[in-house]
């Protein structure tokens, strides 16, 4: 008697691996499902040793599906089979009398329809990954939880906002806001599966009927219930008519596994991994320059570079301290910078908000009154600004004097640095803004609109499906000796991309240098459509957390051809900026005083403002100032302010502290001023 064979299905998909393997009888001794993170040689090899020690004799018929598996199999010269076909041979044989199949895949969505004696009716999604398990990955890790975790919030949620589902970068703004809203993370949670249910049936469906018997495959619905519920809702179908089979998670693998009986050879599992190994890899033809020769070269560069450094004062026990207050109220961080009379900076906060700006940033400013509290000091705030994202919210949380368009902080922040700066890029975590100076005063501001592939999000998106920290992605890619062209793509074909990059043989370092330059590629290319980097101008400083990597600055500088200045704390900039914004303002409102030194022997100053946590209370209203009918989240502080979240314009709701009237129409005014 032979040695026993197996029936084998491996599904290697974008984000997972799936393994399944049969018994004579069909039935299933060995199944598994685990994240690769891009490293699916390894993953791949340790499921063959796994299924080597549970079957040491056996032999095996093998098929391989899923949108990775294709280098795989031909790699290793094992048949392969699409994916959907897959699929559609486990719902012909185990489930005849199913109507529809929706399968939810890592970037994929597929959506089959049965008909009697007809060939099924297969669609799928083509230029966009909004309705998959990729799209929750990262709105999951927007709300700082894990997908699971995202799923259980959702089931406990009250009310469903709207959320762009079409894209991942709509769909991050639209999050962001309702975390700036204070709205509930269960909330926020199922609004999230609401859009992907609906971006799969709008994208997919198009008109036609879902018809029971439904069956619900792919890791999304078959371990999130409260997405399953929503595809229920928006298709209004009965409990009992949408199904979640057994193995549904596995349905491509089990497929691979059904068809592999018409196999006539089998394979040696051991053989296959020996074959792994010898398998010589063909160099791509289309890499980019390294970024650095050798080390030796990194640690010159890293010597000569244009970084002005920030100058950090001291605090002294029982000393009286006149400072200046900068907050940065970004988009996924929050930056605090505190400035004393000689624009030393005493204090310097930097962290991620984590769905909650107004507990950041009173986290942050509490960690400064510790300090001012241990050492006695007399604390005179004489002036405070905020810019960013939150501008309004944290200015009427915590009192602050100004505040100030980004942009214009920007700006400040880099006249500090360079003087006759021409050009300032600013790369954050899902914006980037740029600004074009002549003769010391902003001629063009350009910023991103539909694409945050060119922003930090993207580089730290990848650094974790890679299984790297921000500072190993940037080691990896300066020493790089072959980056991949990934070209100027969204972040969903960059994902296909990259996964064709390490099929031809491409490093971990090779994808990250390509990356490196593709942020780079992105911003100036893509987003700010610049066909003359001329218009650039001698100096460029650069701003934002994202030029921390030693890598994006490098690529910068070698893209554009020009000299690159910035400081040692890119990511301050902002506050920076807003701090010095509020010197110079305290300067102007002082007019008997000539320069803010002469603070020391002036009058005291107006109290501190409160720096401690805020009190609020929050109430929803409906706008009816136009066909959007926003909804409105207004905020009444303790400290008499009130700031609106949610409204798209300020024609009815607007900020108490920054406004005196409701908001104008430029565009009348700009006719005005041109026509009459």
């Amino acid at each position: 008697m032979g040695n026993p064979i197996y029936k084998t299905g491996i599904d290697i998909g974008s984000t997972t691996l799936k393994i399944i393997v049969l018994g004579q009888d069909n039935s299933v001794v060995y199944r598994n499902y685990v994240r690769h993170k891009a490293g699916i040689g390894a993953v791949f090899l340790s499921e063959i040793d796994a299924a080597v020690s549970l079957f040491p004799d056996a032999e095996f018929r093998i098929n391989i599906t899923g949108s990775a598996g294709m280098g795989v199999a031909e790699r290793m010269q094992i048949p392969f089979v699409q994916e959907v076909i897959a699929a559609i041979e486990v719902t012909r044989r185990l489930y005849p009398d199913t109507r529809t199949l929706m399968d939810l895949g890592g970037e994929d969505a597929k959506i089959v329809f049965f008909g009697n004696g007809k060939q099924p009716d297969i669609r799928m999604n083509g230029s966009c990954a909004g309705g998959t398990g990729a799209f929750i990955d990262q709105m999951a890790d927007l709300l700082n939880i894990t997908p699971d975790e995202l799923g259980k919030r959702a089931e406990d949620f009250n009310q469903i906002y709207p959320v762009a589902s079409r894209c991942g970068v709509f769909a991050k703004t639209d999050v962001q806001n309702l975390i700036a809203r204070n709205v509930s993370v269960p909330d926020i949670a199922m609004s999230i599966l609401q859009s992907v249910a609906i971006q799969a049936v709008t994208t997919l469906i198009r008109g036609s009927k879902v018809n029971p018997k439904a069956l619900c495959t792919g890791g999304p619905l078959t371990f999130v219930p409260a997405l399953r519920k929503a595809f229920k809702d928006i298709l209004e179908l009965n409990e009992n008519d949408l199904i979640l089979p057994e193995n549904s998670e596995f349905f491509p693998a089990l497929g691979c596994a059904l068809l592999s009986e018409n196999q006539e050879n089998t394979f040696d599992l051991k053989l296959i991994k020996d074959k792994f190994y010898r398998h010589k890899i063909v160099l791509r033809p289309d890499f980019l320059p390294p970024l650095f020769k050798d080390e030796k070269e990194y640690e010159i560069w890293k010597q000569n570079r244009k970084i002005k450094r920030l100058t950090n004062g001291t605090l002294q026990p029982n000393q009286t301290l006149k400072c200046f207050l900068g907050i940065d109220s970004g988009s996924t961080t929050t930056k605090i910078l505190i400035l004393d009379e000689n624009e030393n900076i005493v204090f310097k906060f930097y962290s991620s908000n984590n769905g909650n700006p107004l507990k950041t940033t009173a986290d942050g400013l509490q960690v400064f009154l510790d300090e001012i509290t241990a050492q006695n000091i007399d604390l005179q705030i004489v002036s405070s600004c905020a810019t960013g994202y939150g501008e309004d919210l944290i200015r009427s949380a915590f009192n602050l004097d100004s505040g100030i368009v980004e942009t214009m902080a920007h700006l400040q922040g880099a006249q500090w640095v360079e003087n006759d700066v021409s050009f300032v890029l600013d790369i954050g975590g899902q914006d980037m803004k740029s600004i074009f100076i002549h003769n010391g005063l902003i001629s063009n501001v350009e910023l991103n609109e539909a694409c945050s592939s060119g922003c930090g999000s993207f580089l730290q998106t990848f650094a974790g499906t890679m299984q790297l920290t921000l500072p190993e992605f940037t080691a990896a890619a300066c020493f790089a000796g072959h980056p991949a062209d990934l070209g100027t793509r969204c972040t969903v074909f960059m994902n296909s991309k990259v996964k064709q990059s390490l099929r031809e043989g491409a490093t971990i370092g090779d994808i990250a240098a390509g990356l490196a330059y593709s942020v780079v590629k992105n911003c100036l290319f893509k987003a700010l459509k610049i066909s003359n980097l001329n218009i650039l101008g001698p100096n460029i400083v650069v701003q934002g957390g994202t030029f921390k990597n030693d890598a994006v600055y490098r690529a910068l500088e070698l893209l554009s051809g020009k000299s690159v200045s910035s400081t040692d704390h890119p990511e301050l900039m902002g506050a920076l900026g807003a701090a010095l914004y509020a010197k110079g303002k305290a300067q102007m409102q002082l007019t008997q005083l000539d320069t803010v030194n002469n603070l020391k022997s002036s009058e005291p100053l107006p109290a501190t403002q409160s720096l401690h946590s805020p009190q609020f209370v929050t109430r929803q209203l409906q706008c009816k100032g136009c066909t959007n009918q926003c909804t409105v989240i207004r905020f009444d502080f303790e400290n008499g302010n009130r700031s609106y979240a949610g409204n798209k314009c300020e024609k009815v709701f607007f900020n108490r502290i920054t406004a005196n009237k409701k908001g104008y129409n430029a565009f009348e005014m700009k006719n005005e001023v041109i026509f009459e």
